[in-house]
């Protein structure tokens, strides 16, 4: 326990990275404590509170965040930064941030999606945060210039690198690899010089001109990525509960079909497309020219034959109604009268055709 003291006075104290520390250690508590809270809530436990709703309307954790961050940011500028006040606006800070980036896509879906697929971002936002962090807190302060010291260019340099080449890993697709190669400078190098995944960002603006690079992309996502996948979505089921299944008949659920029907649209063969309108053009032309033939062939109103029709033809559509309900074939011939069904043979003329041809 000494020693544990004596390196915390030494590594955080001494070097003025007591606020910083604080603000992470309220930044990681604050994110487990909500979490813990709203999986107390969806799985209705009796002895937990609920919800703040005063009046019936809900109130978000990101609320009161916000008001963590004012007091914290707000208050470092009141007390001049001074001692022992950094401290505990440092604490409130962090507070702050682990309550607001929960719900970070709440803000950016401007939707409450904390339970579904999209809510997952919150998660990778804070995750981000509390690593960014981390390595502000093991690394030197400001980048290696302590006071009184001579700042350290290499490290610098290296930070900077680091810090590109991480953001090209994310915007290749690699979350957890860029989120970590923050922390492990070597690992962000490796992301970035390797292929992007296939729907990220980097994929879309610099392989649609090379399909060889893409299809090495695909190939690589069909079986690599499939496990990192699983895995990553175990722990963050794990970490902040697994997602609600959206319903057949959500709204969500019908613009995902939607984008669906529209991506497989796109990609019919060309052939076939013009096949299917080919198909289309003969279906309007036939039912065109059945409508004109019944047009020239009905009799003129007032004659004693249209009231006679009108029952037979109102027999001859159901007759193809039952028809096509029970899913046998049709054929039709042009009449005077427009279309007809052929008629059958009847039985014993057909029992005697057979017998001549015996």
């Amino acid at each position: 326990m000494t020693t544990l003291l004596d390196s915390y006075r030494d590594h955080i104290v001494n070097a003025h990275k007591q606020p910083l520390f604080l603000l992470l250690v309220g930044f990681i508590t604050s994110f487990v404590f909500i979490r813990f809270s709203v999986r107390m809530i969806r799985a209705k436990v009796r002895w937990w509170p609920g919800n703040v709703t005063p009046g019936g309307l809900h109130i978000h954790h990101m609320v009161f965040g916000l008001g963590f961050l004012l007091l914290g940011g707000i208050g470092v500028f009141a007390t001049y930064g001074g001692q022992p006040w950094m401290d505990w606006f440092g604490l409130a800070f962090g507070i702050g941030c682990g309550l607001v980036l929960d719900e970070f896509a709440l803000i950016l879906h401007l939707d409450d999606v904390y339970w579904s697929e999209q809510g997952r971002k919150s998660v990778d936002a804070v995750i981000f945060g509390i690593l960014f962090t981390a390595l502000l807190l093991i690394g030197y302060v400001p980048f290696g210039a302590l006071p009184g010291e001579d700042t350290r260019w290499g490290l610098i340099a290296v930070i900077s690198v680091n810090a590109l080449a991480s953001v090209i890993t994310l915007i290749k697709g690699k979350m957890w690899t860029g989120l970590l190669g923050i922390m492990v400078p070597g690992l962000s190098w490796i992301g970035a010089i390797r292929l992007a995944r296939p729907s990220s960002p980097w994929a879309r603006w610099r392989y649609s001109t090379r399909p060889r690079r893409r299809a090495r992309a695909l190939r690589r996502e069909r079986l690599l990525h499939r496990r990192a996948d699983r895995a990553r979505t175990w722990l963050f089921d794990l970490i902040a509960g697994a997602p609600d299944k959206v319903p057949a008949n959500h709204p969500a659920a019908h613009r995902v079909a939607e984008r669906m029907a529209a991506r497989a649209t796109a990609h019919l063969d060309a052939h076939a497309a013009r096949g299917l309108a080919r198909r289309q053009a003969r279906l309007a032309d036939r039912r065109s020219a059945a409508a004109a033939a019944g047009a020239t062939a009905r009799p003129p109103s007032g004659d004693g034959q249209a009231s006679a029709a009108g029952p037979v033809r109102s027999h001859r559509a159901q007759q193809r109604r039952r028809t096509v309900r029970a899913g046998r074939s049709r054929t039709y011939a042009v009449g005077p009268s427009g279309l007809e069904r052929r008629p059958e043979r009847h039985p014993r003329l057909r029992t005697h055709t057979r017998r001549i041809r015996r």
